[in-house]
């Protein structure tokens, strides 16, 4: 079999209209996919103004507007429905790929069982730690037990990270579990990109240094952290400034958090690697990320990197080479070590420039095409021992 004669049915919660790190690793598959010459249908929720144009036929999943808090831009899909079933049998996939655990990924693949089709799951982020930052910790495990279920009903797993595949492994999701890797576009993200006149016109000062957030602002990206942080360098005196790069539910809490602190909103494209290279720092406190592909970006642009060590970060900064990784904590304990291992960055440009240098150059190494290679590879795999079988 041949990577022509694939008919992938890709279900996503979230394909493209808000844009997240996941999607974007999705429509770069889907791009791939279709310049190899396999056929591909993608089901998600459809909304009338999405964030950026779908790569590749998009079928509307039924959906509601996410009943969570602080959510409210994120659809959740319930079913398939009569429609996107009649549409399924149409197409006729030989492999389904399910790239989020919701109620229609749940039907999706009983659907795929029944009729002997393989299904392989991509893992994007850490779903189990979510209810954490929701006053809802109790239920962790109660979800981590339905995400055991799921994924162990999937003939395979792909994650961006060994890291995360030792945790998959660990919480007993899959034994079957492979690299899907993330990569960078160095047409966008590169030190070439800094502005000096941009960091003037948003307050900076040529000789500041500034300690970058990048990302979706909701809190289970770790805002509190990264606020906690920021308290605590201040109360330590080294100087700083900070720069936040992203739009979010949480905007609001986080601009209270950090007065004097530049946000600069929502960036995409040339404007997003400006903006990126155009700080100093990159500070990630997020521990639900699977791999970061923030993290990668801002290596990509020259920035040492200080973030939590935990699944993601952790296969991407070299500590004492590119960065640091801090042991993530409940406790205040991993504020103060955050900012005791963001303090020598801000005071000693020659480590700063010389980290920074060293993540670009290990940035080189992560190339798309090859990346996502691996992904029609497991696709291949699971379709020849279903045959097989």
């Amino acid at each position: 079999m041949d990577v022509t004669d694939l008919r992938i049915a890709l279900f996503s919660g979230n394909y493209n209209y808000t844009r997240d790190g996941a999607n974007q690793a999705l429509n770069r598959l889907a791009d791939y996919l279709l310049r190899q010459g396999a056929k591909l249908r993608v089901y998600s929720p459809v909304v009338d103004n999405p964030d950026f144009e779908a790569t590749g036929d998009l079928v509307n999943v039924p959906n509601v507007r996410m009943p969570v808090k602080g959510r409210g831009e994120y659809r959740l899909p319930l079913r398939l429905g009569s429609k996107v079933e009649s549409d399924l049998e149409r197409f006729a996939p030989n492999v389904m790929h399910l790239s989020s655990p919701d109620p229609s990924a749940h039907k999706a693949l009983k659907w795929a069982r029944a009729r002997d089709i393989p299904v392989l799951a991509s893992v994007h982020t850490r779903f189990e730690t979510y209810p954490r930052y929701y006053g809802l910790g109790f239920l962790e495990p109660v979800v981590e037990a339905g995400l055991r279920r799921f994924y162990n009903r999937c003939d395979a797993l792909v994650a961006p990270s060994e890291s995360q595949i030792a945790e998959l492994k660990a919480q007993e999701m899959h034994e079957d579990i492979s690299i899907w890797s993330r990569g960078v576009d160095r047409e966008i993200f590169d030190p070439s990109s800094r502005d000096m006149e941009w960091r003037r016109a948003n307050g900076l000062a040529d000789d500041d240094v500034a300690i970058v957030f990048l990302g979706r602002l909701v809190m289970e990206k770790g805002l509190d952290v990264f606020a906690d942080t920021i308290v605590e360098l201040r109360r330590m005196q080294v100087p700083h400034k900070v720069l936040v790069i992203g739009d979010g539910p949480a905007r609001g809490w986080f601009e209270k958090a950090l007065p004097g602190g530049t946000f600069v909103g929502f960036q995409t494209g040339k404007d997003l690697g400006r903006a990126l290279a155009s700080g100093d720092i990159f500070f990630n406190p997020s521990i639900t990320e699977t791999f970061g592909n923030v993290t990668l970006e801002a290596m990509a642009c020259g920035l040492p990197v200080v973030a939590a060590g935990a699944t993601g970060a952790a296969s991407l900064v070299t500590p004492g080479e590119t960065g640091q990784l801090v042991p993530p904590s409940k406790t205040d304990a991993f504020s103060k070590g955050c900012a005791e291992a963001l303090a020598p960055y801000c005071t000693d440009d020659a480590l700063r420039l010389a980290h920074g240098a060293n993540g670009e150059k290990a940035a080189r190494a992560y190339s798309w095409d090859a990346i996502n290679q691996a992904v029609v590879d497991t696709y291949l795999r699971l379709h020849a021992s279903r045959t097989a079988a």
